[in-house]
């Protein structure tokens, strides 16, 4: 059975744009949750101050936010590698 994984490079390259996408993401999601609460999120929802459903909703937002933003960067830079990869065999 073929490993569909990758090599080192494609692996690279996708937790790189991973990482980046994560960062972007967590700020866009930040400013997102200001302009709709008008208030900062929550910056430790284990904080007995913070209500239970600002917390829970801050980490669901956060965590579905980055994973999304995660997987679409790691699909897009491994589609981008292995098309170079693919043309420059064909020349």
């Amino acid at each position: 059975m073929p490993d569909n994984r990758g090599n080192g490079g494609t692996k690279a390259l996708g937790a790189i744009a991973a990482f980046a996408a994560a960062y972007g993401a967590r700020r866009i999601i930040t400013l997102g949750w200001k302009q709709v609460t008008g208030k900062e999120p929550p910056s430790d929802p284990h904080d007995p101050h913070v209500g239970i459903g600002e917390a829970l909703s801050w980490a669901v937002v956060l965590g579905v936010g980055i994973e999304t933003a995660r997987l679409l960067a790691m699909r897009a830079a491994t589609r981008k590698l292995r098309q170079a990869t693919a043309d420059e065999l064909q020349q």
